[in-house]
């Protein structure tokens, strides 16, 4: 919830650099839940108002509520009443746009999930900080977006003060993938089916008949299918070819290892 003694960071900027933008994003969210909401999207509005007008907003006139619900039509792109950071970027142009150029380059989940297969070498889930760095010198290449040494710095340490919380200097799948466009982040449409190691291993195992390790695009299809009906979720079969494409970007000429999938279904819900 935004301090009123204290004056909100940067809203009166035209555009703001990659930090500050972060500190925009922290000032709101006050509970740290990666959503500004309820008391917080009120405060945000109206300090944003304040900024852009140059004077007070008065948050019990019924003009204010009609602005707020206006603004949420055109800026809250899933409809659940909250803004969350891929939507604060289209609010707040940053100095280069950093996370428009995110999305820019990775524009649906599968060439997210493509260009992330390329730099979790390991495979182990995470990106550490150098290749991080990687990742985003690699982004605003093919953005055709200038930068130095010194922004390609801030950037990555602005990418890791969003997500890397507890400063162990690497990013997860589902955090990393915050940044895609709400209704491009398949990850949220799993978040309601997360598994247990013991529940997920089940299932692999399940599907993995000749017990090599891997399963092909087929035997992941009817896999999430059996994991959304055992959920009770119904089943939209263009969303589900699209989770699939997705999913598949990280498999290895066709064959989808259980640790790959694992860090799908099976890593913690994001924040």
């Amino acid at each position: 919830m935004a301090d009123k003694a204290q004056q909100p960071p940067h809203l009166h900027l035209a555009e703001v650099t990659a930090s500050q933008f972060l500190d925009i994003w922290k000032h709101f969210d006050s509970d740290g839940n990666g959503y500004i909401e309820g008391k917080e999207l009120e405060n945000f509005f109206k300090e944003l108002e304040r900024a852009r007008r140059g004077a007070g907003v008065d948050p019990t006139n019924p003009i204010f509520r009609e602005k707020m619900k206006e603004f949420m039509q055109n800026f809250d792109k899933n409809k659940d009443g909250r803004i969350e950071m891929s939507e604060l970027a289209q609010i707040l142009p940053t100095e280069e746009n950093f996370l428009l150029c995110f999305r820019e380059f990775v524009s649906s989940s599968a060439e997210f999930m493509a260009a992330w297969r390329r730099y979790d070498t390991d495979r182990s889930g995470y990106i550490e900080a150098n290749e991080l760095k990687g990742f985003l010198s690699d982004l605003l290449e093919k953005a055709n977006r200038h930068y130095d040494d010194k922004k390609l710095q801030e950037y990555t340490q602005t990418i890791l003060r969003m997500f890397d919380l507890n400063g162990d200097g690497k990013l997860g799948l589902s955090e990393m993938a915050r940044l895609l466009p709400v209704q491009e982040n398949f990850l949220l449409k799993f978040q309601g089916v997360k598994l247990t190691t013991e529940q997920f291993n089940a299932i692999f195992t399940f599907y993995d008949k000749d017990g090599n390790g891997y399963i092909d695009e087929l035997e992941l299809d009817a896999l999430l299918r059996d994991l959304y009906q055992t959920n009770k979720k119904e089943v939209d079969v263009k969303n589900l070819t699209g989770y699939k494409e997705s999913i598949m970007r990280l498999s290895d000429g066709g064959k989808l290892y259980r640790g790959e999938l694992e860090i799908v279904l099976c890593r913690e819900p994001i924040v």
